[in-house]
């Protein structure tokens, strides 16, 4: 007695008002299916067990009425044993019940989660760019957990408590109807107060779930390195700390209401069982003194009212366990409906390997809205905008040959990330193709997708795990020698000798451990091991120092040399190598051509020669000519390459 009937009246009660949508009932048994042949034992066990546990009293009966009255010792004895050996029949009951249950409980949690993980790693990446990380981390962990206990709590606790309640009410009522009715009476007087303790208790564990959520997400963002950085260099940690002091000690406060409340809870129904023995031992006793009743019965009927408070406070709430059991499975099945909008056709073409051509042919895009890739609960929003979608891209066309580099140059915000994003088909396009090798990237495999591009960001992300296992993420089965040739193509093996540990060297979270440098240089070496055909880069090397600078260059073009390659350009040296440059602007391409013809032309990307790539002259490039020293303030800024004629100072 105790805990387990506290749970139901802890729960949330709101979930009473909450409409449930059809078809979760049979989803949820759905997942039960593979446990079906265990749970067919199962069920009968909980009955027994709720059979047997109501023998003993009837034994105890036998005992006093028959075998004491009687000073019969062998009956007593005989009687005794029975009564051992049933305690050790229920206890073995129990324990094999309570296996049972963990068996399906843990299942249960397996599946779920197993199938969850699966469908989020389908999700697109425009569901990751909204969806809170706590928020995501608590269906995989609290809902789903959650609905495992409701589900077996449920399946044990309401079919055995059934079967108690009605075993051990038939069997009073057999015993004497009077005395029932006289203990049966107390129950209201103790449930009215307990429903109203259960509320508190449930509105209370609904605002300590939302402050723990609130924490949770906190520490999430504060303790990475970018947030540690972004609070120590704004020097907030004082208002960070008071702030969350504050959530945890209204959750100290609710945790301290709670324990007090489910004292009382505890108390009232202790109480309520004694004053019910107490009763019935009065009446019984007047009873048994003129004969109307014998002791042994009496004895019996007491203990049964012991077996009987608990299941009816439980079953009180039925309703609430199985609308808590069906809310925390909706909220699981409510992720596993979200559809991804990018998956695979049922019979996906392989792409081939090799010399592969990349072609737009006529592309508009618009990012996805909020309602196509996302839930409000997973925004920490009430509901989700409502915007129209916005197109980004308009009429986009080109094709790059096998082996050929393209860069892509442009102000910021003109759509050139959104062009790279399309190639591995992180988005789809609303309107045109994108194709690999002339095949539409929306028929190929999601695999060979994988295989034939590589794709390095401006900010490459690596695992808060060892060098060797970031680089093995490419290709699991390479080998040590295979990752230090690799590593030194990226002109960085040298960092293998630097590193305490070598290979097996923990980069830190996001690779903090390593310098920009390293990371991009790390990231190339983990193409280098992948091989792929088609390489999507966007350059960061406008955030290195010249050393650094130098030698991602040089590994560069080692990786490109011989692929197909789409780079977004933040360096003079890329756009002079690449066999031709797209400009872009407003998500269209504007002008497009080599180094030379485009300085030539004067148009927009002259213009941005001059605001982004004129300072990165090289220090042996002429100076002079085209402003001097003048026109940049320091001589080398106005420096001007050779394609383009100087214009003579005046």
């Amino acid at each position: 007695m105790g805990w387990a009937g506290m749970r139901s009246f802890r729960q949330d009660r709101s979930v009473l008002q909450h409409r449930i949508k059809p078809g979760t009932t049979k989803r949820m048994l759905r997942f039960a299916v593979p446990y079906r042949k265990i749970l067919a034992v199962f069920l009968p066990v909980v009955v027994l067990d709720a059979v047997v546990g109501a023998i003993n009293p009837l034994i105890l009966r036998a005992i006093i009425d028959k075998g004491i009255s009687g000073k019969n010792t062998e009956l007593i004895v005989g009687l005794a044993i029975l009564a051992a050996v049933v305690a050790i029949v229920d206890a073995g009951l129990s324990l094999f019940e309570r296996r049972v249950s963990a068996l399906v409980g843990e299942g249960l949690i397996y599946d779920m989660r197993s199938k969850v993980f699966r469908h989020i790693q389908r999700m697109p990446l425009a569901f990751f760019t909204r969806t809170q990380t706590g928020a995501l981390v608590s269906r995989l962990n609290n809902d789903v957990i959650g609905a495992q206990q409701a589900f077996t709590d449920l399946l044990s606790n309401v079919v055995g408590n059934f079967v108690s309640v009605i075993i051990v009410l038939i069997l009073m009522f057999w015993l004497s109807w009077q005395i029932t009715l006289v203990a049966l009476i107390l129950l209201p007087i103790f449930l009215i107060p307990a429903r109203f303790v259960g509320r508190k208790l449930g509105a209370m564990t609904r605002e300590s779930y939302n402050l723990n959520a609130e924490m949770n997400m906190v520490m999430n963002e504060r303790f990475n390195v970018s947030g540690a950085m972004l609070v120590k260099l704004f020097g907030r940690p004082e208002a960070e700390a008071t702030s969350f002091e504050d959530k945890a000690a209204r959750v100290r406060d609710i945790g301290i209401a709670q324990a007090l409340y489910a004292r009382l809870f505890l108390v009232a129904l202790t109480l309520t069982a004694a004053l019910a023995t107490a009763f019935a031992y009065g009446f019984g006793g007047v009873a048994a003194v003129h004969g109307e009743i014998q002791v042994g019965t009496l004895v019996a009927l007491t203990a049964y009212l012991a077996r009987l408070y608990q299941p009816l406070t439980q079953l009180s709430n039925v309703n609430l366990d199985v609308m808590t059991t069906l809310v925390s499975f909706e909220r699981v099945f409510e992720v596993l409906d979200l559809v991804p909008m990018i998956d695979e056709r049922p019979d996906p073409v392989e792409l081939p390997r090799g010399p592969a051509t990349i072609e737009f042919d006529h592309v508009d895009f618009a990012y996805p809205s909020a309602e196509d890739v996302s839930l409000a609960s997973l925004e920490a929003v009430a509901q989700l905008e409502q915007a129209e979608r916005v197109p980004v891209l308009h009429d986009v066309s080109f094709r790059i040959e096998p082996g050929q580099l393209v860069a892509l140059v442009g102000p910021s915000g003109a759509g050139k990330t959104t062009i790279s994003s399309l190639v591995p088909r992180l988005y789809d396009v609303t309107g045109g193709a994108v194709r690999i090798d002339g095949v539409d990237v929306r028929d190929a495999s999601m695999a060979s997708i994988q295989d034939v591009i590589g794709v390095v960001t401006q900010d490459p992300h690596l695992f808060h795990a060892s060098l060797a296992e970031n680089l093995r993420y490419a290709r699991p089965e390479a080998t040590d020698n295979e990752l230090v040739a690799a590593l030194v193509r990226a002109q960085i093996d040298h960092l293998v000798g630097a590193l305490p540990d070598g290979l097996e060297t923990v980069v830190g979270e996001r690779g903090y451990r390593l310098s920009g440098g390293e990371k991009q240089r790390v990231a190339l070496a983990r193409l280098i091991l992948k091989a792929p055909d088609v390489v999507v880069l966007d350059e960061a090397t406008a955030h290195l120092d010249s050393e650094s600078e130098a030698a991602v260059q040089e590994a560069l073009r080692l990786t490109l040399a011989g692929r197909t390659s789409l780079v977004i350009a933040h360096r003079l040296s890329t756009v002079r190598e690449a066999d031709r440059l797209l400009v872009i602007e407003d998500g269209r391409i504007v002008e497009e051509g080599t180094h030379r013809e485009l300085l030539a032309r004067g148009g927009l990307y002259a213009e941005l020669y001059r605001t982004q790539f004129a300072d990165q002259e090289d220090d042996d490039a002429p100076t002079g000519g085209h402003g001097g020293p003048s026109a940049g303030g320091n001589g080398r800024a106005a420096a001007f390459t050779p394609d383009v004629p100087a214009t003579p100072t005046p």
